[in-house]
């Protein structure tokens, strides 16, 4: 069996507010589907199949979406008197193939507790974490082959982050030679897109994000960073999400799979 994925998917998104108020931060639709239904096919792509959705704010919303997927997929009748359905399936529309573990893990709880709280799920030796809001053209296999090569904990995946302004270029003498709209920087952040063995739940703490623990990692010596130079981006704001339905119809660098 391969690796589990877990995303955590239970954060609020205050920081985009005119689309979170109602549903979920992972919820938030990119050509017509969930952000967490991208990361999910991203996955899907490279075999990985098997997630662990860690649950906080508006839960229901996510279990809502995937447990009725196939009734938003096909034309319906259904007798609300009797509540009995019958629905005809469109052969062309393919199902995801995913296999999902739901957990409540809580509305105010930190990354690091949500992990802990998804532990008794996780039967193998290894497996992968990310956030639910980022995409990327990441190469997942490649990802867990390098885990594998390093022989350590834990391993992020390092991305080059868009800057949130505009550049100012000046020369020696200060005069401005161009204006540098929202470049990609040439530093990493943690992308997400993590694996784990299962010996990195002696690092986690209650009430604490996951960064934390990663931070007890280094002085271990036990984290490794895969450097990812393709495609990557979180939604983090209103902004990003009408960015990203713009690449989804023009060119969607993060669809890996067919």
């Amino acid at each position: 069996m391969k690796m589990p994925v877990v995303i955590f998917c239970g954060g609020t998104g205050t920081r985009m507010k005119e689309e979170t108020e109602f549903r979920p931060k992972p919820m938030v639709t990119v050509g017509g589907h969930p952000i967490v239904w991208h990361i999910m096919k991203i996955y899907e792509h490279y075999g990985y199949n098997e997630f662990i959705i860690a649950l906080g704010y508006k839960g229901d919303y996510i279990k809502n979406y995937f447990i009725n997927q196939e009734y938003f997929l096909h034309d319906l009748v259904i007798d609300t008197k009797t509540g009995k359905s019958d629905i005809f399936r469109n052969s062309k529309k393919k199902h995801d193939n995913f296999k999902i573990t739901f957990v409540d893990t809580g509305q105010e709880t930190l990354t690091g507790e949500r992990l802990l709280k998804v532990k008794k799920y996780i039967t193998t030796d290894t497996f992968m974490v990310t956030y639910g809001d980022g995409v990327s053209n990441i190469d997942i296999e490649k990802l867990a082959k390098f885990h594998k090569e390093k022989n350590v904990t834990g391993v992020i995946t390092g991305v080059h982050p868009k800057s949130k302004w505009g550049l100012v270029i000046a020369d020696k003498n200060n005069f401005v030679k161009e204006f540098r709209q929202k470049p990609v920087l040439g530093e990493f952040v943690n992308g997400g897109f993590m694996v784990f063995k299962k010996d990195f739940f002696k690092y986690l703490r209650p009430k604490e994000m996951v960064e934390v623990a990663l931070s007890r990692l280094l002085k271990d010596e036990q984290l490794a960073v895969y450097h990812h130079e393709g495609f990557w981006s979180a939604m983090d704001t209103y902004q990003d999400v009408e960015e990203l339905n713009k690449l989804w119809k023009k060119d969607p660098v993060w669809k890996v799979w067919r």
